[in-house]
């Protein structure tokens, strides 16, 4: 029997795990952060299907820039180099504060 679970998610983004397990971080105030963490946290977000915009880490997108993260999303994909600003990438994937 498929069933339904009700979601908060606005919108979905996916984040290459590949790409930020080989960066090690490179993101947020001080560059340690992962790209997903940090965007979390600028924007306020939380984990899990009660967020207001469900960002996550997956396997290998199978682009592989070097230095860089693949982030997905519906209607394109965005290579964001190492130390790229958070509020950058948020304003290019179209997200607000809350």
């Amino acid at each position: 029997m498929i069933r339904r679970l009700p979601s908060g998610w606005e919108d979905a983004i996916v984040v290459c795990g590949k790409c930020s397990k080989k960066l090690g971080g490179g993101f947020g105030a001080k560059g340690r952060q992962s790209l997903v963490k940090a965007l979390r946290k600028r924007l306020g977000l939380g984990k899990g299907r009660k967020a207001r915009v469900g960002i996550v880490e997956t396997k290998c997108l199978g682009v592989c820039p070097k230095r860089a993260v693949v982030v997905g999303r519906a209607g394109g994909w965005l290579v964001v180099p190492e130390g790229t600003d958070v509020d950058q990438v948020a304003a290019e994937l179209g997200l607000r504060d809350r």
